[in-house]
């Protein structure tokens, strides 16, 4: 019962990664209210929202903290990718791209910040990306808003501290979620695309949700209490080999 009486406000919960940090907060003790614009199946809080409407965010997260009776953490899971060379990409896939990974993740975080604020101390953990430490070609878009993500908490940090708020992101390697098997299913040989991306990291295996929602319990729990505005590489090696 790690996170035994805190609320705690999780984007991207119908799938992913932030669905099973959904699973393993409530696990752990705290109220969880989940945050999608998917169907979010077997949630005691789910609230739909599609992060790209900028409109619908602070209210969404209002509903999440009323029905919570108040925020302690928000973990920001949500994200999408796009693989398309530069010359192909047209400006309303850059913004989108950028508005999910990026803009939302600003806009949920300071919709939150007065239930953060009341509650004495708080947590904000956002999910960027291995891509954000070491690139990606015919990413631009995607490695641009997640390194755009880790700055963020970077800033974020510093400028809540006197709030008694830690900011910390995640940089996660390949993960089995529906997003990253998307990225090399589709291609014309899969076997070959996915030893060829296995081939980058040390460990030579896919990564499980529950590996990075375990960082995300590590850094909202007291038992990262010295820790602020750090990016965590949870990506079996990769960035550094």
């Amino acid at each position: 019962m790690r996170l035994a009486g805190r609320r705690i406000l999780v984007t991207g919960g119908a799938s992913g990664i932030g669905r099973e940090v959904g699973r393993r907060f409530t696990a752990e003790g705290a109220a969880v209210a989940l945050l999608d614009r998917a169907p979010i199946a077997d949630a005691s809080v789910a609230i739909r929202c599609d992060l790209l409407d900028q409109g619908a965010i602070a209210p969404a997260v209002a509903r999440a903290s009323e029905a919570l009776g108040g925020l302690d953490g928000v973990v920001s899971c949500a994200g999408a990718d796009l693989m398309r060379p530069l010359s192909e990409m047209t400006p309303d896939q850059w913004q989108q791209i950028i508005g999910v990974n990026l803009t939302a993740p600003m806009l949920v975080c300071r919709a939150a910040l007065p239930g953060l604020r009341a509650a004495g101390r708080g947590t904000i953990v956002a999910v960027a990306s291995g891509a954000a430490l070491r690139p990606l070609p015919n990413r631009t878009a995607y490695c641009a808003a997640k390194a755009g993500v880790v700055m963020f908490c970077k800033s974020l940090a510093i400028e809540l501290s006197a709030s008694n708020i830690r900011v910390n992101a995640i940089c996660p390697g390949i993960v089995d979620t529906p997003m990253w098997r998307a990225s090399w299913e589709g291609a014309a040989d899969p076997e070959a695309e996915l030893a060829m991306i296995l081939d980058r990291y040390v460990i030579k295996r896919v990564g499980q949700p529950r590996e990075i929602a375990d960082a995300a319990l590590f850094l909202t729990s007291d038992e990262s209490s010295y820790v602020t505005g750090t990016a965590i590489a949870v990506d079996g090696g990769r960035t550094f080999h």
